[in-house]
């Protein structure tokens, strides 16, 4: 598990070299982020500047969770930040979460995009879309249902799928169309996949790139990194050569996944972590959350960054991601039922 620390004093009470009264002050909020520092603390720093409230942040790629429960009355955290539904359930399943309440967040955070009873608000999204070559797919409009299609055989590309953003879709496809549709829909991607899934999402757009396969699943949020990636024009490169295609666009919308926050159970600032929350979905917030890291402003009014507009107008599936969260557990189940992960069988 990988953990950044920016906070000395922060540090110490982790570590459980101070009390909790340490961190009983009006002027500080404490952030456990799931998200990498870089994608975050330029709204930290706006928020700072803003209320004159210090920003303590720890960060790391997985077990925070897990940590704040078994902290418990004695955890500093106040936030927890995160990308990706499943993480947002897990957190309400497990016990260390509160209801978020506010009228300013309940206003500019659709009701779609927060939990029926408050634990947790999302704060932007990110729509699981394919990347199709340019050269081989003539092609402008696809459907989820579509990369079933024997057509599409040995021509897909995708991460595992088990990874989240994964299971958030095929999550999806079993509230649309039912666990039985969609077992049979899984079964026939996986027939049509390239290669067994590896990769993360910029491999995705690599596979087709290089011409291993003509269509991958992926995020918007790494295609715009990879598109505006000038240290790497490697990457750059790969960008080129795909176009973003919106699936379902024409009837239901594109399936689209949240960054989203969650208010400790025991949080020792709790006005402070609400005055962050209501902070992060502000005008101000959602634009820097657009312009710096890609993704899509929940908030209605707030603009896209140059490149995501480019690709076109989102038609977001409104299906609840509350709902998502339910049916994810049973997605992963059928990845493994189908052997999704062992790649076609021919």
């Amino acid at each position: 598990m990988k953990i950044k620390l920016l906070s000395a004093a922060f540090a110490v009470a982790l570590s459980g070299g101070a009390t909790m009264p340490a961190f009983a002050q009006s002027s500080e909020v404490n952030i456990y982020s799931l998200r990498q520092t870089y994608l975050i603390q330029p709204l930290l720093d706006a928020f700072t500047k803003k209320t004159g409230v210090t920003t303590n942040v720890i960060f790391a790629d997985k077990g925070l969770i897990e940590r704040i429960a078994e902290e418990a009355e004695n955890s500093p955290a106040d936030l927890l930040l995160t990308a990706d539904i499943g993480f947002l359930t897990s957190a309400v399943e497990q016990g260390i979460t509160q209801p978020i309440e506010s009228g300013v967040v309940e206003e500019n955070i659709p009701a779609v995009y927060r939990d029926p009873e408050g634990d947790w608000v999302g704060l932007t999204s990110r729509a699981r879309v394919i990347y199709a070559s340019k050269e081989r797919v003539e092609q402008d409009s696809i459907t989820y249902e579509e990369l079933a299609n024997p057509k599409w055989k040995g021509k897909i590309c995708t991460r595992s799928g088990q990874h989240s953003y994964n299971l958030a879709l095929f999550a999806s496809m079993i509230a649309h169309k039912g666990e039985a549709e969609a077992k049979k829909w899984l079964e026939g991607l996986k027939e049509n996949l390239a290669r067994k899934p590896s990769g993360n999402d910029r491999a995705q757009a690599q596979g087709v790139f290089s011409g291993e396969c003509d269509l991958a699943i992926a995020n918007t949020y790494y295609m715009a990194l990879m598109a505006t990636n000038e240290k790497e024009p490697e990457q750059q490169e790969w960008a080129r050569s795909v176009k973003v295609l919106f699936p379902n666009a024409e009837e239901r919308g594109t399936h689209v996944n949240l960054s989203g926050v969650v208010l400790a159970k025991n949080a020792p600032n709790k006005d402070n972590a609400i005055k962050l929350i209501e902070f992060l979905t502000s005008d101000e917030a959602q634009k820097i959350y657009a312009e710096l890291n890609n993704e899509y402003p929940l908030k209605e009014g707030v603009g896209l960054s140059q490149v995501v507009a480019s690709w076109g107008e989102l038609k977001a599936d409104e299906l609840p991601l509350a709902t998502i969260g339910e049916t994810r557990k049973r997605a992963s189940e059928l990845v493994d039922e189908v052997g999704y992960d062992q790649g076609p069988n021919s």
